[in-house]
């Protein structure tokens, strides 16, 4: 069965917002100038090119965060509402997009054992299990979590006893890209889901390079699955189910800023490979004249497709530096987070979808009582 069409099916726009984080301690040694200036109150942000007498580049976002912006605020005001939304059964996609060393694996996992410093992934875990605990006198729930990472153009399973494995994308004409073979692990509560993210973590693939000591050379994409059954009115059980999608992405960047080469060299080739894929879909989406879609150019935009032009609520999220030396990734990376306010999605409730395990979940319930 198709998910039912609500009448609130209306075209909603991505919302973008920007983050910038502070000068590090070698960008001060170095004497590097800030460039970026913001104001959170109007959501515009300003980049002065350096050396150079002419007005600030400007660009106004559905919400900008500076340094002295907390972890808390960030999901509050980014990512707070999609989880609401996803436990009434919508999909939502929360992604960190920008260069190599601006913060996207904080601002998305934070800091482990840092009840300040943990990034949206944590504090989203608490939000879908304290709803779950407020409703579930009268509601059942199934929550299944997975993890994943796209590495050199291959998708791999961080969960699986094998994790370098390389898994294949497969489509359903009603629920769209799905990978084949990928483990779900049911939890019950915020630990067992914290387990999962953290094996996951462990298998990811890291490197040092210039910009960044721990950087990420792959993709990755955590993703719950919210399964809940009410009894209505006709006495029936009626089955929704939402899909959160929280995605960390590899960092762009330029080759010869970050030192990277042989296998350094080769990833950042395909990080940025994928990343371009990605800039042309947005490009495609926002773009009145055109008549295709190039999602099929890269396993990162087959996989990110519901939530680009598609059946999803989603939150882009650019991180930037403020330094002077990154002016040019700077402007690349708030130029394509400014195309991307145009992107329409087209939300709806997902009601009843064949493959819902509760089904299988309460016959099992049934047969026990």
């Amino acid at each position: 069965m198709q998910p039912v069409q609500k009448k609130d099916n209306k075209s909603e726009c991505i919302k973008v917002c920007v983050r910038c984080r502070p000068l590090s301690s070698e960008e001060m040694n170095k004497g590097h100038a800030v460039v970026v200036e913001l104001s959170r109150k109007t959501g515009e942000i300003f980049v002065r090119r350096p050396y150079v007498e002419e007005p600030p580049k400007q660009f106004t976002f559905d919400g900008v965060f500076d340094w002295t912006c907390t972890q808390a605020e960030i999901y509050d005001e980014t990512s707070a509402p999609i989880i609401a939304n996803v436990l009434e059964g919508y999909n939502g996609t929360i992604f960190a997009y920008g260069q190599t060393g601006t913060g996207k694996t904080h601002t998305m996992a934070g800091v482990e054992n840092d009840a300040k410093q943990r990034g949206i992934m944590p504090r989203a875990f608490d939000d879908v299990f304290k709803s779950i605990e407020h409703d579930s006198v009268k509601t059942q729930f199934l929550v299944r979590a997975s993890y994943l990472e796209i590495y050199n153009e291959e998708v791999r399973d961080l969960l699986s006893k094998n994790p370098k494995n390389k898994l294949d994308l497969h489509e359903k004409p009603e629920t769209g890209v799905y990978v084949k073979d990928l483990s779900y692990f049911a939890v019950k509560n915020v630990n067992e889901i914290q387990d999962v993210m953290f094996i996951g973590q462990k298998n990811r693939s890291v490197r040092e390079t210039n910009m960044n000591a721990h950087s990420s050379r792959s993709h990755s994409l955590f993703t719950i699955t919210v399964e809940r059954s009410e009894i209505g009115a006709d006495g029936k059980a009626h089955i929704r189910v939402g899909k959160l999608n929280m995605v960390d992405l590899a960092g762009s960047e330029r080759l010869a800023k970050t030192g990277t080469t042989g296998d350094g060299m080769k990833e950042a080739t395909k990080i940025n490979l994928s990343l371009s894929s990605l800039v042309h879909v947005i490009s495609a989406l926002t773009d009145p004249k055109s008549t295709y879609i190039p999602y099929r150019d890269s396993k990162l935009t087959r996989l990110l497709q519901d939530s680009l032009g598609g059946n999803t609520k989603t939150v882009m999220i650019s991180n930037v530096g403020p330094a002077d030396y990154n002016f040019d990734e700077t402007m690349n990376t708030l130029r394509y987070a400014s195309r991307a306010k145009n992107i329409q999605n087209k939300p709806r409730i997902n009601e009843d979808p064949k493959d819902a395990l509760l089904r299988e979940y309460q016959d099992e319930v049934q047969k026990l009582r």
